[in-house]
């Protein structure tokens, strides 16, 4: 690989494309990451991919323990706290304010109907992949390269949070629904009212989650 990959320095070019298994779900929490896999996978050397990892460690996306190695990290409580602060803030103001044939609305409806097939068949990874891919959307609204950016990592955090549900239809089913209906209002002109139906899918996700937070510390105890 080149120095630079499509502007960006290699090491953050590898580290984009390991947020992406992780926003994927490809890569679990608690994960040990091999570097001899993942420097054949990317085609790099160990230093570039030890440079990567040091990024994503600084994002709170892995952890590195001595003598053992790289780990994908575990969401706390306080995190998906914080996670879900960030998302209220972010996403129910992008609804709030956006124009109602914005392109990012054909992004929002794509992933809907993807996540309606995938729930079909019970592919619930692929479902919350779907739902990545509605909530970027909705972020994108915001026409703000930065803020979209800045979102990709707190959704590699997020879909970790989603990685310690045991039943992951419990979490994504019902959201596929609560999607549809924001979606609606936004092709409706309705925008207060998707934002305000947004503020309360967040609301039920965040228990959701640290309901299963808290049942994996105990049974870990």
């Amino acid at each position: 690989m080149t120095e630079t990959i499509e502007g960006l320095p290699l090491a953050d070019r590898l580290a984009k494309g390991i947020r992406t298994l992780l926003i994927s779900g490809e890569l679990a929490p608690g994960q040990r990451l091999s570097e001899a896999a993942f420097s054949e996978r990317f085609d790099v050397s160990r230093n570039s991919l030890r440079e990567a990892f040091r990024l994503l460690t600084k994002d709170g996306l892995l952890r590195h323990e001595a003598n053992r190695g790289v780990f994908v990290a575990v969401p706390t409580m306080s995190s998906v706290i914080d996670i879900y602060r960030v998302r209220r803030m972010v996403e129910c103001g992008a609804l709030r304010q956006a124009w109602h044939k914005h392109l990012a609305i054909k992004a929002m409806r794509a992933a809907v109907e993807d996540a309606k097939v995938k729930r079909e068949v019970a592919d619930w990874l692929g479902v919350g992949s779907a739902n990545m891919k509605f909530h970027a959307a909705v972020v994108d609204l915001l026409d703000s390269a930065r803020l979209s950016d800045f979102y990709e990592r707190i959704a590699a955090e997020l879909r970790l949070c989603f990685g310690l549900l045991k039943d992951p239809e419990q979490l994504h089913s019902p959201f596929v629904d609560m999607n549809s209906k924001i979606l609606s209002l936004m092709e409706e002109g309705k925008a207060q009212e998707a934002g305000d139906e947004m503020e309360i899918y967040l609301n039920l996700s965040e228990r959701t989650v640290l309901k299963a937070l808290e049942r994996a510390v105990e049974h870990a105890s």
